[in-house]
């Protein structure tokens, strides 16, 4: 049986419309959504689960935080472009301008909150990842991801002191490192400078890379995506910069439940499923797969890979 009949009786009241255009822009929590709405959480609560049901919405949990999402874009885009055609007929609604200023102040908390923490503790970065997995087994395992071909030009996103780069950037035919702190880009620029490795250091932002399109062979994300309000736009993001054969290794923490690292170490994320890291590399266009699973320490560790669906595409041509 058709469910459209129980979508457009989702969206009957002007709550839900104002919970989907907030999740169109971003992932939020649902205490986030009531902040910007103005409406109490159990409110929000229960017009979050109509959208649920409807299967306009979709909902994950984070330890003792839940954060929602739009469903896939098969389901919504037709919704939005219908919603955009009467809006364009109606005029803006003035609900929509004041939760966008809103919501422009929930993101700008979030990265202040984690600019805080990178700037304090800039100085120790590497030991503090060092606490929750043996690096040097992480590291390793990376290097076996990235062995089967050259690593070509190569690009770090949220660099931090450049370790990555400390290690590819030797056999690569060039190689950027990217990163919103200016404090970690001073380490990672003393760090190489060290070293004797030639690197373009920039600074940007992970949803908007200063370079252009198709410019890298081998992009990594290394323990970045936890800090990462929309992660599935961070990876649209990146895989915008891979060459029809290029790849994207992430390697980031599997799902887990502490919770004291979202105050402590301003964590956004507490990990990601594979089924919900493999959603995002194919909504990139990316063909992902599971490299492997790091257990050892508090931790565990991931590595993900995604491939442009081009080459492969091209293999079976």
């Amino acid at each position: 049986m058709s469910d459209r009949p129980e979508i457009f009786r989702s969206l009957g009241d002007p709550t839900r419309l104002r919970i989907l255009a907030l999740l169109r822009a971003m992932e939020l929590s649902v205490g986030e959504v009531a902040q910007v709405l103005g409406q109490s959480q159990p409110r929000v609560s229960r017009h979050v689960k109509i959208l649920i049901d409807s299967g306009l919405v979709e909902r994950r949990k984070e330890g003792s935080w839940v954060f929602l999402s739009l469903a896939t874009a098969e389901r919504v885009t037709p919704l939005f472009a219908l919603l955009d055609a009467w809006a364009a007929l109606d005029g803006e609604d003035p609900w929509a301008i004041a939760d966008a200023a809103r919501l422009a102040a929930v993101r700008a908390d979030r990265t202040a909150a984690a600019e805080r923490y990178f700037s304090i503790h800039a100085s120790n970065w590497d030991e503090i990842r060092s606490l929750h997995i043996a690096e040097s087994e992480v590291e390793a395992a990376i290097a076996r991801a990235l062995s089967d071909r050259p690593v070509g030009r190569l690009t770090d996103i949220g660099t931090g002191t450049g370790r990555m780069l400390e290690l590819f950037a030797p056999n690569a035919d060039g190689a950027t490192g990217i990163d919103r702190s200016p404090e970690m880009l001073r380490l990672a620029r003393a760090k190489l400078g060290e070293a004797g490795l030639a690197a373009d250091l920039r600074q940007g932002d992970m949803y908007a890379l200063p370079l252009p399109s198709e410019s890298a062979d081998t992009v990594i994300i290394h323990q970045v995506l936890h800090y990462a309000q929309q992660p599935n736009a961070a990876i649209t993001e990146a895989a915008r910069l891979l060459a029809p054969d290029g790849r994207l290794l992430i390697a980031d923490f599997a799902p887990h439940e502490r919770e004291e690292l979202r105050d402590r170490d301003a964590h956004t994320r507490l990990g990601f499923a594979d089924e919900t890291m493999l959603k995002y590399l194919d909504g990139a266009g990316l063909e992902g797969r599971v490299v492997e699973h790091l257990k050892g320490g508090e931790l565990t560790v991931t590595i993900w890979i995604g491939e442009c669906k081009r080459r492969h595409l091209k293999a079976v041509a």
